[in-house]
């Protein structure tokens, strides 16, 4: 972590050790950026401002002890000259605009690329905002939706249940049946980052587990469910069983089997029986399917 006057230094607050290793390493090839530090969580990084001064902190939001929007806010009233860029999975309107007001210059998710890492850091160095697209898409939508009074009964607004696109097309896949897994295997992203945006369709939807979150895609047109043709519906196509199809299929494979059957020789009348069967012999014709008589051996001439 060498620092140079010139370049801007960096702390990245993670609660994640990869996630944190892992952009401390990407920052490091970024031309520009020194790693000063790095938190596990958000009072480590109110701590690790304190004592370093750094002009930017990467900040995730889902922290323990003392969460992202808690942790910019206070590093914000301490250190005014350090600028905060939120990076995390979560893109609902809450936790944007927890933390555009908690004082974060940047705001991104973590499909971001390393150029767009690298860009949103070194402009909050210099004082520019940079947002996500997603991110510039909800906070449109959130501008010109009328805003809701407040009810009497406390209930929740409707709105804070819309899922977000990556949360919709994860809440698609569960739908479909894939596991954690699949769907980071069928996003490019982590299993972590699954598992968040599982817990937050979960808590969107008030779904206990997976089989409630399907429920809810197959009622809200999020996913269509799949009947399948064989299913015990009254004039549903049924499929043939094997063994039909296949007497079916070979009308005259019966006749060839009992031709083959046939063509086992028989054993002649006064011929004591061996104890085994005897083997087909070549004078028994299998094209045909008759048995031939054997032929006995002529006695020679004189006898």
């Amino acid at each position: 972590m060498t620092e140079n006057p010139e370049q801007v230094t960096v702390v990245v607050a993670d609660d994640q050790s990869a996630v944190r290793e892992g952009l401390v390493l990407l920052l490091g090839t970024v031309p520009g950026i020194a790693v000063t530090g790095e938190a596990e969580d958000g009072e480590a990084a109110v701590e690790i401002v304190a004592a370093k001064n750094p002009q930017v902190v990467l900040m995730d939001l889902n922290m323990p002890r003392c969460g992202g929007v808690e942790a910019t806010r206070r590093i914000r009233a301490s250190h005014p000259q350090t600028q905060v860029v939120v990076l995390t999975t979560y893109s609902d309107d809450e936790s944007i605009i927890g933390a555009l007001q908690a004082g974060a210059l940047g705001y991104l998710t973590k499909d971001a690329t390393r150029a767009e890492i690298g860009r949103a850091v070194l402009a909050a160095a210099a004082g520019q905002a940079v947002l996500d697209p997603e991110v510039q898409q909800r906070l449109l939508s959130a501008a010109v939706r009328a805003p809701a009074a407040p009810s009497a009964a406390g209930g929740a607004d409707p709105a804070d249940t819309d899922l977000t696109p990556r949360e919709s097309e994860v809440l698609r896949l569960i739908a479909a049946g894939k596991s954690n897994r699949e769907i980071a295997r069928a996003l490019f992203v982590s299993e972590a980052t699954v598992k968040t945006h599982v817990n937050r369709i979960f808590a969107k939807t008030g779904s206990r587990d997976r089989t409630q979150a399907m429920r809810y895609a197959y009622t809200h047109g999020y996913a269509e469910p799949q009947l399948p043709v064989t299913a015990g519906l009254r004039g549903a196509p049924r499929r043939a069983p094997c063994r039909s199809a296949a007497r079916a299929s070979s009308a005259g494979a019966g006749s060839r089997r009992w031709s083959i059957r046939r063509t086992r020789p028989r054993r002649p009348a006064g011929v004591p029986p061996t104890g085994r069967r005897e083997p087909a012999g070549p004078e028994y014709s299998y094209r045909t399917g008759s048995p031939h008589a054997p032929t006995t051996p002529a006695a020679p001439s004189g006898w």
